[in-house]
């Protein structure tokens, strides 16, 4: 194997995926934040998801990437991201399965790694995985958009926008704003499970040095967020992500690579050290 592994740019983008129905609009007697509050209820009950992000980010600028995600019973992630890594654009996959990160470059990978085209992280403990985990980059790869499209219950000042389609879709589009104070504030009477998944958001947006957002979110007939919007201002450049959410709940099946197309990032770090 070649001492050059190409893991920073592919981390950049990791950084960027985090940081994601039909029918009539909601009754017209339910206040904006009653809106908003009732979406999110909905996500309780999510077990699956397939989205669309595209914007900016702080640490990779403009980024674009299709993913599926399973949230229960164990998480499990497909996404294909395109941002720029060394000034070019590239595609990368992204997969999460059986708690591994595998990161395809494709032919730019295979030409600093014998071939590979994956370059696999061990997440169950291993000092890559724990090396990964201090970037952020498995957090971020392992959130779940679903539960950062409730964070406009954190805001004070919902307002009804107006009524919009999104991806053909009749929704009601709602804004406001909040902050970090504002999201910890709201994790008071939580179950564990969603004070976990907020903390993961709330320390991610924290090393972005993002302190205020502002945020919109597209609700569907169904009471489903159908896509929401969040912007906000970092130490290293804006922060503007849109997530559209496809469909819910549908079967999603994420599997390891081939083994022979696989490089162990705790193999090649053995053969660092032994070089």
């Amino acid at each position: 194997m070649k001492a050059s592994i190409p893991v920073a740019g592919l981390g950049a983008l990791l950084l960027a995926a985090g940081a994601v129905g039909c029918g009539a609009e909601q009754s017209p007697e339910m206040t904006p934040a009653a809106a908003v509050a009732k979406a999110a209820k909905n996500t309780d009950d999510i077990t699956s998801v397939r989205y669309r992000l595209s914007g900016t980010s702080p640490e990779s600028g403009k980024v674009k990437g299709d993913a599926s995600m399973r949230l229960k019973p164990t998480i499990a992630m497909s996404m294909k991201m395109t941002g720029p890594v060394d000034g070019a654009a590239e595609t990368v996959e992204i997969r999460l399965v059986d708690k591994a990160m595998y990161l395809g470059g494709g032919a730019e990978m295979a030409k600093e790694m014998d071939g590979k085209t994956w370059l696999k992280f061990d997440l169950s403990g291993s000092d890559a995985g724990k090396e990964l985990d201090r970037s952020g980059s498995a957090s971020q790869a392992e959130q779940n958009p679903a539960a950062e499209s409730t964070f406009l219950t954190s805001a004070k000042d919902v307002k009804k926008v107006g009524t919009e389609k999104v991806e053909g879709v009749e929704t009601t589009h709602y804004t406001g704003t909040f902050t970090l104070a504002d999201l910890r504030a709201s994790l008071k009477g939580k179950n564990a499970s969603i004070r976990e998944n907020r903390e993961k958001s709330i320390k991610q947006y924290e090393k972005m040095g993002v302190e205020k957002f502002t945020m919109d979110t597209w609700i569907d007939g169904d009471d489903h967020t159908k896509q929401f919007r969040m912007k906000g201002a970092a130490d290293k450049g804006p922060l503007d992500m849109t997530i559209t959410f496809l469909d819910y709940n549908k079967p999603v099946n994420v599997t390891a690579p081939p083994a022979k197309d696989v490089a162990d990032l705790a193999d090649l770090f053995k053969e660092l050290d032994a070089s």
